[in-house]
């Protein structure tokens, strides 16, 4: 996991409409960017539907917020569809942004180690910089605790 101080890693992504978006066009805002496994799966459900709920909140703090993962931006589309989703999801095909944020590794499940997304957190001021990092992220506290953090900086 990347350290808070340092800068965010720019990237170059695409959302389900196929609209790229880097780290520069957030500049100026506060940036939640989280990575999430696969789209329709339980938790990633549960987390986008509870980013989801609170997006106004987080809105009302000058905060955009953005997921990735793996999935494509097809796979994108259908999940925000069903799920109302507002805000931006990002396809990460080739996981180098995944790679970049370290948020990618090793994960043991049922006693079988593979190589997976990790659920991790960052925050991002608008300079830049990362300012709340977090890895392996309960799917269904994670965007209320992410909140508190912006309410209480």
């Amino acid at each position: 996991m990347l350290a808070t101080g340092r800068k965010a890693p720019d990237f170059t992504l695409s959302d389900a409409e196929g609209k790229t978006y880097s780290l520069a066009d957030f500049a100026g805002k506060i940036l939640v960017l989280y990575f999430y496994p696969k789209d329709n799966t339980p938790g990633c459900t549960r987390q986008a539907c509870a980013f989801g709920a609170l997006y106004g909140q987080f809105r009302a703090l000058g905060a955009e917020v953005v997921g990735i993962s793996k999935d494509s931006p097809a796979s994108h589309a259908k999940f925000a569809e069903k799920h109302s989703l507002p805000f931006i999801l990002l396809s990460d095909t080739d996981k180098s942004v995944h790679e970049a944020y370290e948020a990618i590794g090793e994960k043991k499940l049922y006693g079988k180690v593979t190589v997976g997304t990790i659920r991790t957190t960052y925050v991002v001021d608008g300079d830049g910089n990362i300012i709340y990092a977090k890895a392996g992220v309960s799917p269904d506290s994670n965007p209320a605790e992410v909140l508190e953090f912006l309410k209480n900086r």
